[in-house]
């Protein structure tokens, strides 16, 4: 028995071999049952704020505790809250029920005087739903606010009978840094389509040691549910991929905050609403969206004088539909008021968008989103948005300079691009761990060039796939790969840059461009 027909369609020949291999590996179907989202909270995240409890709806047994003692946190990772120089959640893993949770922070690793209580997530799957088994996960956040700009903390989690303060247990402290104040260089990196494989684990080595503010992961993050149609009938799916997705992060995302969007394989269809119930127990993004029950995974944030917005493209997406309208437009709606907002802010100067699927991309397995194109490009056009990042196909590759579906000016590698007047730039970085797709051009990247005049694709409409010759496609690069951006703010009046490096799992760098504009 092979893929279904409708899902085979719609996914790659990589993708079609790992959904055979697990379907019939754990010869598990899904035979009906629910799964539920409860909340049991440890008080507030801090002090005068209020963490508000869920009915709970699992059965007892599921939050029965042990001993504390015998329990080690894992999986830590971080994230901005709404404004990142004052703003960090911490959020961690538990493999069983614990009693009172916390975290301790203070300004060095000998001096956690501050306690703060945090909040457990537990998200419970029972028997039936894909190879999960009877599975409950616990998730636990500590929401700091009132932190200090550019401000180095030192933190550990921990719970009753297991206190990060203690002498044993001094291994586990973690760091983050706050945002500055003022504009300031700083670096970020950012990639999509991770899942845990031993090419995940080498990027997130790599990434670690470009030293970055922070992290952009452009969804399908874990790939609990391998299938990716955000259907009940993903019969592969498995909630316990989570955990090692956690486990293998870890090294980086304890002290790099690890912003995330959400792709159709995080679209988990036993989890309400619209599947992102499970992404809500594990993540605690900025709440700034238009719609925080329909779209998690949607928000902004201020870094020095870049602003970066989050968008959820399974909304507009006609080739995956599962979610398409969920949002009945508000947000598109937000995402125009949020670039007008950013434009008219004196102290931004750049606006980098990152989400899932891609408005432009040559690869043979999903191509390009016609919904992108038609929601969201022509406000990239608009508002001169300097940088769009997108995963979804599994290489990388970067377009030229574009305006109105055209090609304003060829970007070789080491060009400069000025979006003030000429276009947008759009990068693929959808090669950070899973199986790799396939281009119809040859490779072309630094050191290897081999450029093309016109590359055949398609682009995935309303009706389905429409065929389509391009001339964008100038970096193509099928390995594992990521992006690196260092930003460098300048004088009122002289050009601030974001430089751009897509850099291979060698280390060795495949692409290098330049986006300038006048600093405000």
């Amino acid at each position: 028995m092979g893929v279904p027909e409708q899902l085979a369609d719609r996914m790659s020949m990589a993708e079609q071999h790992e959904y055979l291999r697990a379907r019939f590996s754990r010869r598990t179907m899904i035979r009906g049952g629910a799964v539920t989202l409860g909340a049991v909270t440890g008080g507030a995240f801090v002090t005068g704020a209020t963490a508000q409890a869920a009915v709970r709806t699992q059965p007892l047994s599921h939050t029965e505790t042990v001993d504390g003692a015998y329990v080690a946190p894992f999986g830590r990772h971080l994230a901005f809250g709404n404004d990142p120089r004052t703003e960090i959640t911490v959020s961690w893993q538990v493999p069983v029920a614990v009693k009172k949770p916390f975290i301790r922070i203070g300004t060095h690793a000998s001096h956690l005087s501050v306690r703060i209580d945090a909040e457990i997530r537990t998200l419970y799957t029972p028997a039936g739903v894909g190879a999960s088994g009877d599975h409950t996960q616990y998730y636990v956040h500590a929401e700091l606010t009132r932190l200090k700009p550019g401000r180095t903390y030192f933190y550990g989690v921990g719970h009753d009978g297991f206190d990060p303060a203690a002498p044993q247990f001094a291994g586990t402290i973690g760091t983050f840094t706050t945002a500055p104040a003022h504009k300031a260089p700083f670096t970020f990196t950012a990639f999509g389509d991770q899942g845990v494989s031993y090419h995940a684990l080498a990027n997130d080595s790599l990434i670690l040691g470009q030293n970055p503010s922070f992290h952009l992961h452009a969804g399908d993050i874990a790939y609990g549910d391998p299938a990716g149609q955000g259907k009940t009938s993903d019969t592969v799916f498995d909630s316990r991929t989570w955990d090692q997705f956690l486990a293998q992060t870890e090294s980086v995302a304890k002290s790099v905050p690890w912003m995330v969007s959400f792709g159709n394989h995080d679209m988990e269809a036993w989890y309400s609403p619209n599947g992102y119930g499970g992404e809500e127990a594990r993540w605690n993004l900025p709440d700034n969206g238009p719609d925080k029950k329909n779209l998690p995974g949607v928000y902004s944030f201020v870094y020095g004088n870049t602003a970066v917005i989050s968008l959820d493209p399974n909304d507009v997406s006609f080739e995956i539909p599962a979610n398409l309208g969920i949002s009945g437009g508000t947000q598109t709606k937000w995402f125009e008021s949020q670039l007008k907002k950013f434009r008219a802010a004196k102290d931004i100067d750049f606006v980098v968008v990152f989400f899932h699927h891609c408005a432009y991309c040559t690869s043979t397995a999903h191509a390009s989103e016609g919904g992108v194109r038609q929601e969201w490009v022509p406000l990239f056009d608009k508002y001169q948005v300097d940088l769009v990042i997108n995963g979804h196909n599994h290489q990388y590759e970067r377009t030229d300079v574009i305006k109105g579906n055209t090609v304003t000016k060829k970007l070789p590698i080491g060009g400069t691009a000025y979006p003030e007047t000429e276009g947008v730039v759009y990068v693929t970085a959808g090669a950070a761990g899973r199986s790799l797709y396939a281009f119809t051009a040859p490779d072309s990247y630094e050191g290897h060039e081999n450029e093309v005049d016109s590359v055949a694709s398609f682009i995935n409409l309303k009706g389905g796939k429409q065929n389509e010759t391009v001339t964008w496609s100038r970096v193509r690069y099928l390995n594992y790969s990521f992006l690196r951006v260092d930003v460098t703010p300048a004088p009122k009046g002289q050009y601030t840059t974001l430089k751009v490096q897509g850099i291979a799992e060698t280390g060795d760098r495949i692409d290098h461009f330049t986006v300038a504009r006048k600093a405000k």
